[in-house]
């Protein structure tokens, strides 16, 4: 019993880090994504920062991406940002693919 019980807690274990890499990456993500979306509403150096820091708390709200979206899209109709939804969601892939490169040269 002991060997079933070591794989499940190494199944465990790996799950509990693929996990938290999972949130790390989107967290990263998110910011990168609120400093790119900053930077097209004309926002720099602290008002950047602090909206990047919205997007993060916007992806708190449900499970997914579409709250983020959500965040995005509706701030760039308020500032009449002429982005269309593929480019955010093109953003939003970009963003998430440089967070993962990112965390996988941390370590």
């Amino acid at each position: 019993m002991t060997t079933f019980d070591d794989r499940e807690n190494s199944f465990e274990k790996a799950f509990a880090h693929d996990e938290t890499l999972r949130f790390r990456a989107e967290a990263r993500r998110n910011k990168l994504l609120g400093l790119w979306a900053a930077g097209i509403m004309g926002k720099d150096g602290e008002a950047a920062q602090a909206y990047a820091k919205e997007v993060i708390k916007a992806d708190l709200e449900e499970a997914g991406d579409e709250d983020v979206f959500r965040k995005i899209r509706g701030d760039f109709d308020a500032a009449s940002v002429d982005q269309s939804d593929h480019q955010i969601r093109r953003q939003m892939q970009d963003c998430m693919a440089e967070a993962i490169d990112q965390i996988r040269n941390e370590t």
